[in-house]
């Protein structure tokens, strides 16, 4: 017997779109099973079924998991309209239609992880799951105490209260007047390190992602990747779960 899934299951596992949204489109009739609409949530398919979506038959991909060492200068996108480089510029022999989980800003390096199951991305990326994300920055000027911890504290910038689970000053240099400080974040808001020392004038001079959960950029270069394992998809899988 086929093992069934829910129908917005399978349709977000393809990497058309996030289950909340197969949700909406089922709801509104846009989605066929073997030519006639499901509107109704519940419904349960097989690997033998046929989907469309908006009708474009939904392409049964095997699901596939990746981590890129981002450079700096490379939009966190799978297009970009300015023709600047693109993550998936460092993935082109990859068949699957792969699309960044999350996003690093353009000056900022490191771990960006890669997939076409969409339920997975939407499970890293709900602001409920606690994820940690570890970045070591390099700022102008050398912070004191009172100012890490006003950014453990929390800091409004623009409406949004931003702060770090945990910070610390890893070296300093007294000469050039810079810090090099980590710290590790569970939101994931734009430019939300650059925004977080600009609110307390210590300006970002260089930002790198070195961990995501327990995933390092060990073995790779600037512009390298690799697949994940199926254990380490398991275990992010956990890690999100237990963080609810």
């Amino acid at each position: 017997m086929d093992k069934q899934e829910r129908l917005q299951k399978v349709i977000a596992q393809s990497g058309v779109t996030s289950r909340r949204k197969a949700e909406k489109l089922i709801e509104e009739g846009k989605v066929k099973v073997n030519g006639k609409v499901v509107s109704e949530l519940g419904v349960k398919v097989s690997a033998n079924d046929n989907i469309e979506v908006n009708n474009i038959p939904l392409e049964k991909e095997e699901s596939v998991y990746y981590m890129l060492y981002k450079p700096r200068g490379v939009i966190s996108s799978v297009k970009d309209d300015k023709g600047r480089k693109v993550v998936l510029d460092f993935l082109p022999a990859i068949e699957q239609r792969v699309y960044p989980i999350g996003r690093l800003d353009y000056d900022t390096s490191g771990i960006i992880l890669l997939t076409n199951d969409g339920e997975f991305a939407q499970l890293l990326m709900h602001p409920s799951h606690e994820i940690d994300k570890v970045y070591v920055t390099k700022v102008k000027g050398i912070p004191t105490k009172e100012a890490l911890k006003q950014l453990k504290k929390g800091v409004q910038v623009d409406g949004d209260k931003l702060k770090a689970v945990n910070i610390q000053i890893l070296s300093t240099d007294r000469t050039k007047n810079t810090a090099i400080i980590e710290l590790t974040l569970h939101q994931g808001k734009n430019r939300q390190v650059r925004r977080m020392f600009e609110n307390i004038n210590y300006p970002v001079m260089k930002l790198k992602r070195e961990r995501y959960s327990f995933l390092t950029l060990e073995g790779l270069q600037p512009g390298e990747f690799r697949e994940l394992t199926r254990h380490e998809v398991s275990q992010l899988k956990q890690v999100a779960a237990k963080s609810k």
